[in-house]
């Protein structure tokens, strides 16, 4: 029997579909609407939902599962050791990637990047411990967000592998003062945490994780369905 993961995000909703520990599809929608018949017309086993955009019930009963239906909450056993000051307002996507990061490196200290709508980051240490991190806005956002808050700079849609370090037009300015400005960021937040741990392993996920794979320093793995990992390791965790 299989066991369905849900990831509810701020723009659309990835799922996973796994058999025993192994992930062996996974997909991505947009609204309640769009749910794929590969999860409707299914049964599954056990299921787990995380949402940090809408109400995760509304998901949870169009599922039918035989066995355990959880629904990411501050209240869900988790396998590492959450010491966030504030868990009722932690983002379900967030401790998933922590306790992704975990399982694929036990005993080291862990920074992850998810580059999405926001770009957070979190930080797990070696034993397992859940520290926090930090939330900003994502490439995209900034974008948008120079574009609505001004009168005359245009939206930037497009994100391109390679940007000019120094503009010469305002698109290329727009493109250094983002790009470059949270390349800068993320290198910057590295090399901090490269200090308190000098093992540390840096782990990207996210859409945009390919454009930071390839301008970030030094040694970074990439795991696109790091969260739904982390989603299941939970799941199996409580039943």
């Amino acid at each position: 029997m299989q066991r369905i993961a849900v990831d509810v995000g701020n723009t659309g909703t990835k799922y996973g579909i796994f058999e025993g520990s192994n992930l062996i599809k996974q997909g991505y929608f947009q609204g309640l609407e769009n749910i794929p018949a590969e999860i409707t017309n299914h049964t599954f086993e056990d299921a787990i939902v995380a949402s940090v955009a809408a109400d995760a019930t509304n998901y949870t009963t169009r599922l039918s599962v035989t066995g355990n239906t959880i629904m990411l909450s501050a209240q869900t056993a988790l396998p590492v050791l959450n010491n966030y000051k504030n868990p009722q307002t932690l983002g379900a996507d967030r401790i998933a990637a922590a306790v992704g990061a975990h399982y694929f490196f036990p005993g080291k200290h862990c920074l992850v990047f998810d580059a999405g709508t926001a770009l957070t980051h979190e930080f797990i240490t070696a034993d397992g411990s859940y520290m926090g991190g930090g939330i900003a806005p994502g490439l995209r956002m900034k974008f948008k967000a120079l574009h609505t808050f001004t009168q005359r700079l245009p939206l930037i849609d497009q994100i391109p592998d390679k940007f000019p370090l120094t503009g010469q037009t305002t698109e290329e300015s727009i493109l250094s003062g983002v790009l470059a400005g949270t390349v800068a960021e993320l290198n910057g937040l590295i090399q901090l945490y490269s200090e308190k741990a000098p093992d540390l392993v840096v782990i990207l996920c996210g859409g945009d994780a390919g454009f930071f794979e390839s301008n970030l320093k030094g040694r970074i793995f990439v795991i696109p369905e790091l969260v739904l990992i982390g989603l299941h390791r939970i799941l199996t965790y409580n039943v």
